[in-house]
């Protein structure tokens, strides 16, 4: 299917595997310019050669944890630097946090910030270029809203659903849309360390 994503730019966070990867691999399937960024810098070199493979062109790779502070800093910059532009943005860099109801503020804030800030200030970082070119895509890769405990990541996902539809309602005028997908549990390496073979 020819989605009509030939030469767009685009931005994968937390490419080195799972969801991440899969979206990076069918935009490269689409002929989609791409940047992806990770902790693992060999599962985004084996991911970069087989998107090439595909025919794409040889994506960017940012090695670097969405936790530090400089994260929003190097993957903007190095993204710019080798696309040009971002047309498309896939934030999917993220993590489960489950720590029950008397987790300290520390725990809070890796949540949150892992979860919601870094999204939001790379959005924001990245937002200026779409309403110059009048087009763009931002997707949010969020997760359920029934959580069965406290789970600081569940939360977070909560501040990216609202702030997405408030942001959407500024940004459509130019021609750039934003949404959230919640894709429920995938089988990955993430789903594989936190639940037992029994539970799965």
């Amino acid at each position: 299917m020819d989605l009509g994503l030939k030469g767009r730019c685009a931005v994968v966070t937390g490419a080195s595997s799972g969801i991440g990867r899969a979206v990076a691999m069918e935009l490269a399937r689409e002929g989609a310019k791409l940047a992806v960024t990770g902790r693992r810098r060999e599962n985004l070199e084996v991911l970069a050669r087989e998107a090439i493979a595909l025919g794409a062109p040889p994506p960017a790779i940012v090695v670097h944890d969405a936790l530090d502070d400089g994260y929003v800093d190097a993957v903007a910059a190095q993204s710019l630097s080798a696309l040009g532009t971002v047309e498309i943005l896939v934030n999917n860099a993220g993590g489960s946090r489950a720590f029950g109801k008397d987790a300290t503020e520390a725990q809070w804030q890796e949540a949150l910030t892992l979860n919601f800030t870094r999204h939001r200030q790379l959005t924001q970082r990245l937002l200026d270029k779409m309403i110059a070119q009048r087009w763009g895509r931002i997707i949010n890769i969020t997760g359920k809203s029934e959580p069965e405990g406290v789970n600081g990541a569940y939360c977070a996902k909560a501040a990216v659903h609202s702030w997405s539809k408030g942001l959407s309602r500024e940004v459509g005028k130019h021609g750039i849309t934003v949404n959230c997908i919640a894709p429920g549990r995938v089988m990955s390496d993430q789903i594989r360390r936190n639940y037992t073979a029994e539970y799965r």
